[in-house]
């Protein structure tokens, strides 16, 4: 799977808007990702493989309890994948989806941690021989944020890193 695939990193994606009081330190964090951002990194499209490098272009946007990512990493002369996720937050916690990894619409939930959101990710469909994978929305300073996304190798069991995008704002 690509870091598409995981990474809130496809096609359209749709979340409704959950009820709950949002803390200012949360609207503040999600306006912090909002804009243009550009970088490169690398993306798996099986943990057996290996990694592709990609460049990658997105815009990010949203309101005081969400975010909304939607971009365009490509690799080699023919590897394009459309991207996109939308987060909702409840307090610290937050929710949504994803498409990308050409399983259909993903699940995202997880929490806040400081300068990151950590997601559990549950595929439509089986994807490295399970439905579920880890992504990390990290902010690294005032114009940075990285995307990562890992999920168990079930040949060896271990972790894989399937795709590590960073980007800056432009």
């Amino acid at each position: 799977m690509t870091i598409f695939g995981k990474i809130m990193l496809a096609g359209a994606v749709a979340l409704t808007a959950g009820a709950g009081t949002v803390q200012a330190g949360e609207s503040e964090f999600l306006q912090s990702l909002h804009g243009q951002w550009t970088g490169k990194g690398s993306v798996k499209i099986r943990t057996h493989m290996k990694p592709i490098s990609v460049t990658c272009n997105f815009t990010s946007s949203g309101g005081s309890s969400s975010l909304s990512l939607d971009g365009k990493c490509k690799g080699l002369v023919v590897f394009t994948k459309v991207i996109s996720a939308d987060l909702v937050s409840s307090g610290s916690r937050y929710s949504g989806a994803y498409t990308g990894a050409g399983t259909g619409k993903a699940g995202l939930s997880g929490a806040r941690k400081g300068n990151e959101i950590d997601l559990q990710i549950k595929w439509a469909k089986e994807v490295n021989g399970d439905r579920v994978a880890q992504m990390s929305v990290r902010k690294l300073g005032d114009n940075g944020m990285q995307l990562v996304t890992v999920d168990r190798d079930p040949k060896t069991g271990k972790q894989v890193v399937t795709s590590d995008i960073n980007l800056r704002r432009k």
